[in-house]
């Protein structure tokens, strides 16, 4: 197939390129050229989604994968310039898409989060996840019957940018006692870029068209064997020690990003990460072990520079703050 990913050079669009170039897809990447380095090999076309599309004109792929749709009126353009030049329209959205998480197992048909104006292009916290079903919609309209919209949950392993995953399998690979989050029998999910990237590419290959949640493991995991299988896997010398919500709360740690994939049960999110992903295992999807993932992405991580500024994480003074608080105090569970 003549594949055209938007994007293609970071993370889930690396991938992406690298599984569907083993494949034998040719492929092209349309992106603003910020990563020369990145895949010298495959042809890559440079200009920015919002008005600088006269590269792709005059072209024809067999599909299309929209890895870095943010805004409905940019995905217009590219949606619209791209109906009449391909056969089938990938767009990667999220999770994030649904108003309400107080409930758990949601499904593809759960209502979506909305804004009071559709015409707001900040992409923060509070809209990312409205402004991804607007692009979803955007994309069913120019392409009825073409497309495929893609919900993944939190993506994780090499080369991952956000830190979200990464810093568990890191700092439980360092060793020591490790500062562990809240109730430790709270559901997580997430899943491996390769695996998603192979799957979505699965999809590709067969025009399938729809709406998928694309998150795992198949099996429900929980916060504390999560853990646990990361000490096992990085065979460090690493203790939990875990603290209580409202002690974690009180030190004022931030959920997510400072204490990743921890959300405290006060915010009545338990559906964030207890998703329904029953549709893409039945249309196919597998999962690696838990435990590949984890070492591949500590060895990933192992090799960038000392001075790496995490994006997400605890520092190490402040895990040593708070675990002497605890040690101190009534954290323990």
């Amino acid at each position: 197939m003549r594949i055209l990913i938007l994007g293609g050079t970071v993370f889930l669009g690396r991938h992406l390129a690298e599984i569907a170039k083993k494949r034998g897809h040719s492929m092209t990447l349309f992106n603003r050229g910020h990563h020369p380095e990145v895949f010298s090999d495959i042809e890559q076309l440079h200009g920015d989604r919002d008005g600088d599309l006269e590269v792709l004109k005059n072209r024809r792929w067999d599909a299309v994968i929209d890895t870095s749709g943010y805004v409905p009126r940019i995905v217009r353009q590219s949606a619209q310039l791209l109906s009449q030049l391909t056969d089938h329209y990938t767009f990667i959205s999220s999770i994030s898409v649904y108003q309400d998480f107080s409930k758990s197992n949601i499904t593809e048909q759960a209502e979506v989060g909305k804004l009071d104006d559709e015409a707001v292009e900040d992409i923060g916290k509070d809209n990312y996840g409205p402004l991804k079903a607007l692009c979803e919609s955007v994309v069913q309209e120019v392409m009825p019957g073409r497309s495929l919209v893609i919900r993944p949950g939190l993506i994780v392993g090499p080369h991952d940018p956000t830190d979200r995953f990464t810093y568990w399998a890191w700092r439980i690979r360092k060793g020591g006692t490790v500062l562990a989050p809240g109730n430790p029998e709270a559901p997580v999910q997430w899943i491996d870029v390769r695996d998603l990237a192979s799957w979505i590419l699965d999809m590709v290959e067969k025009k399938q068209t729809g709406v998928y949640h694309a998150t795992g493991p198949k099996e429900p995991l929980t916060m504390k064997a999560f853990l646990e299988s990361s000490v096992t896997s990085l065979s460090s010398q690493t203790q939990l020690q875990w603290a209580e919500e409202d002690f974690l709360l009180k030190q004022d740690v931030g959920y997510w990003m400072e204490m990743p994939l921890w959300i405290p049960e006060k915010e009545n999110m338990s559906g964030f990460q207890m998703v329904d992903n029953r549709k893409a295992v039945k249309a196919g999807l597998l999962f690696r072990p838990i435990q590949e993932t984890i070492r591949d992405t500590a060895e990933w991580a192992s090799g960038r520079p000392s001075d790496y500024e995490w994006r997400a994480g605890m520092s190490a003074e402040r895990e040593q703050e708070i675990l002497r608080k605890a040690r101190n105090g009534q954290a323990n569970l």
